[in-house]
C-alpha cells in the first residue's frame, strides 16, 4: 500500500494554492456565510414582528388549588427553565423536576390589576381552554381589556350586540373627523392667528397706520369667528362619539363600562373565521403604517416616524449631492497636486471615520446655536425669545447628516471621474468646447452612475443613524408633521420623528418591556424595508444611466 510522503503532500497543496482555487472557495464561503447571516437576521425580525398583527387566541386558565385566581389572556411566549429558577420565581414545581415549562400570559386589564404580563409555571395550570365568548377589546388607553361582553348601551338604552361592529365603524369615522378638526382646521387657524399676531407686532413696531391696524383687526376677527365655528363643531362631534358604551365582565367577575369612543376594535378571536382573521391582520397592519402612536409609543402606528425618516433622507440627499460632487470635481479636475490637495484628501478620508455622535455635537453647536440663533435675530426677532430656527429641527438634522455622509459621495464621485477615458476630454476640447462645457456636458453625465452609487451608500448610512439626530431634531413624539397645508407648507424648523429613534425609544425607554418588544421587531423590519426600497430605487436609476453611458464604462 503506497503512502503519500509529507513532502509530496506539501508540494501538492502548494501547487493547488498557486492555482488560486482555495481563495475562490474561501471567498464564496465567506459570501455564503454573510448571506445566511443577513437572511437569518431578516427572518428573525420578520417572524417576531409580523405576528404582532394577528388576532391572538384568548386562553382561559384555571389553577390548581391555592395557586391563584382564574386568568384570561393571550399566551405570547413559552420557555423551559430550570427548576431552581422556577422555584425562585414562585409557583408550584415538582420535587423531582429538573426543567419546568412556563408560559408568558398577556392578561391585559392594566387599569384593574396593574400587571399586564405574568409568567405561569405549567404545573400550576389545572385547565386551559379557549372560550368562544371571550373578547379582546383594544383601547386607546390602558392597553387591551379581556372579558365577556354583557351589554351595549346607547345612553341608558340597551342595544343588541349585533350592532357592535357598525357602531364601532361609526366611532372610527367620528374619530377621524375629530382628528381632522383638531389637526387641520383648528390647528391651521391657530397657526394663522399666530402669524397674524407676529405681523401686527412688527407693524406696530414700524409705526403702522390706523387703517392698516384696523385691517389686521378685521382679519383677526374673521379668524376668531372661524375658530369658534370649528370649536363648536368639535364639541358636537365629541358629544356624538361619546353616545355608546360597552359593558364587560372580567374573569374575576368585575364589571367594567368602556365608552366606544375609547375603543379601537373589539373582537372574539376564538370564533373568528380565516377570512375574518385575514381582514383583522390587514387592518392591524394598515393601522401600524398609517396611524399615530399612542400609549408611550408602545401601541398604535408609526406613520409620523415613516414620514419623518423619508423626508429627512430626501432632504439630506438634495443637500449632500451637490456638495459632494462639487468637492470631487474640484479635487479631480481643477486642484493641482500639492500639500493643500493632499491635506484635503486626508481630511475627507478622516471625516469618514469620525463617530456619528461627534457630528451631532457639531451640528448642535454650529447649526442650532450659531447659525440658527443668527437667523432668528436677523429674520425672526419678533418671535424672540421663543426660537424659530435656533432650536433643533428638520433642516439642521438634514445638514448634519449631509456632513456625515459627504465623504462617501466625494470618494465615489471621484472614482467615477477617474474611470472616464482621457480621450473623451481631449476630443471635446479639440472640437472647440471649453473645459467647463466639457465637464458639464460630457464628463459629469458619464460620472452620474458613480454619483448615484455614492448617494446609495449615503442613504443607507443616514437612514439608520440615531445618535446625531437625538441632538439636532428628532423627538419621541412630534405634535405636527413637518409638511402640512399651512404656508410655507414645508416647515424646516419643526422637530420630527424617526424610525431609528423610535426603535431606540420603544426598546430601551419603554416602561412596559414585554408590550414594546413586538413593536421593536416590527419597526426594525419596516426600517430595513424602507432603506432597501430607497436603495433599490437609486440602483434602478443608476443602472439606467449606466446603460445610457455604457461607452464610458
Amino acid at each position: 500500500m503506497a503512502i503519500c510522503s509529507p513532502n509530496r503532500l506539501s508540494g501538492t497543496l502548494k501547487t493547488w494554492a498557486r492555482t488560486g482555487n482555495p481563495w475562490v472557495w474561501l471567498t464564496a464561503g465567506a459570501v455564503s456565510l454573510s448571506l445566511v447571516m443577513v437572511f437569518g437576521i431578516l427572518f428573525l425580525i420578520a417572524s417576531n414582528g409580523l405576528r404582532h398583527f394577528r388576532a391572538a387566541a384568548v386562553a382561559q386558565i384555571t389553577f390548581a388549588e391555592g395557586a391563584g385566581a382564574p386568568l384570561l389572556g393571550e399566551i405570547v411566549d413559552r420557555e423551559s427553565v430550570t427548576a431552581v429558577r422556577a422555584r425562585e420565581a414562585g409557583g408550584r414545581v415538582p420535587a423531582d423536576a429538573t426543567m419546568v415549562e412556563r408560559f408568558l400570559i398577556k392578561r391585559g386589564n392594566r387599569d384593574i390589576g396593574g400587571e399586564d404580563f405574568r409568567w405561569i409555571n405549567a404545573p400550576d395550570i389545572q385547565t386551559l381552554d379557549y372560550p368562544a365568548d371571550a373578547y379582546t377589546v383594544e383601547r386607546l388607553e390602558w392597553g387591551n381589556l379581556y372579558g365577556r361582553i354583557k351589554a351595549l348601551h346607547e345612553g341608558g338604552t340597551s342595544v343588541p350586540l349585533v350592532e357592535l361592529q357598525p357602531r364601532l365603524a361609526r366611532v372610527v369615522a367620528l374619530r377621524a373627523d375629530i382628528d381632522h378638526l383638531e389637526r387641520v382646521a383648528i390647528g391651521g387657524t391657530n397657526y394663522a392667528l399666530d402669524a397674524l399676531h407676529r405681523r401686527e407686532k412688527a407693524q406696530r413696531k414700524a409705526g403702522a397706520t390706523p387703517a392698516a391696524l384696523a385691517s389686521l383687526a378685521a382679519e383677526e376677527k374673521a379668524l376668531a369667528a372661524r375658530y369658534a365655528g370649528f370649536t363648536a363643531e368639535l364639541e358636537a362631534k365629541n358629544v356624538a362619539i361619546s353616545r355608546d358604551r360597552l359593558r364587560l365582565e372580567t374573569i374575576e367577575g368585575e364589571t367594567r363600562e368602556v365608552p366606544l369612543a375609547k375603543v379601537v376594535r373589539a373582537y372574539a378571536p376564538n370564533q373568528m373565521s380565516l377570512r375574518q382573521q385575514v381582514a383583522h391582520y390587514g387592518a392591524s397592519l394598515w393601522e401600524f403604517l398609517s396611524a399615530q402612536p399612542r400609549e408611550a409609543n408602545t401601541e398604535g402606528g408609526v406613520f409620523p416616524a415613516i414620514f419623518g425618516t423619508v423626508l429627512m433622507v430626501v432632504m439630506m440627499s438634495i443637500l449632500v449631492t451637490p456638495l459632494g460632487v462639487i468637492t470631487a470635481v474640484y479635487l479631480h479636475e481643477y486642484a493641482k497636486p500639492g500639500a493643500v490637495t493632499s491635506a484635503i484628501r486626508i481630511a475627507v478620508n478622516n471625516l469618514a471615520g469620525v463617530p456619528s455622535v461627534v457630528y451631532g455635537v457639531f451640528g448642535f453647536g454650529f447649526f442650532v446655536y450659531l447659525v440658527g440663533g443668527s437667523v432668528d435675530r436677523a429674520f425672526f426677532a419678533d418671535a424672540l425669545p421663543s426660537p424659530t430656527f435656533g432650536t433643533p429641527g428638520l433642516l439642521w438634522s438634514s445638514l448634519t447628516l449631509s456632513l456625515l455622509t459627504v465623504p462617501v459621495v466625494i470618494v465615489a464621485t471621484e472614482e467615477g471621474l477617474s474611470r472616464i477615458p482621457r480621450a473623451i476630454r481631449e476630443g471635446s476640447l479639440a472640437l472647440g468646447a471649453t473645459k467647463a462645457e466639457t465637464l458639464w456636458r460630457m464628463v459629469l453625465p458619464m460620472a452620474t452612475p458613480a454619483m448615484i452609487t455614492g448617494l446609495i451608500l449615503a442613504v443607507a448610512r443616514a437612514a439608520g443613524e440615531v445618535a446625531p439626530l437625538m441632538l439636532v431634531g428628532v423627538v419621541k413624539l412630534a405634535p405636527t408633521l413637518p409638511l402640512d397645508g399651512n404656508f410655507p407648507f414645508l416647515h424646516l424648523d419643526r422637530k420630527f420623528m424617526h424610525l431609528g429613534f423610535h426603535i431606540y425609544d420603544v426598546g430601551f425607554q419603554s416602561p412596559n418591556v414585554e408590550a414594546a418588544r413586538p413593536l421593536v421587531y416590527s419597526t426594525a423590519l419596516l426600517l430595513v424595508l424602507l432603506i432597501m426600497s430607497l436603495n433599490l430605487a437609486a440602483i434602478r436609476l443608476r443602472n439606467r444611466l449606466r446603460e445610457k453611458y455604457h461607452a464610458a464604462e
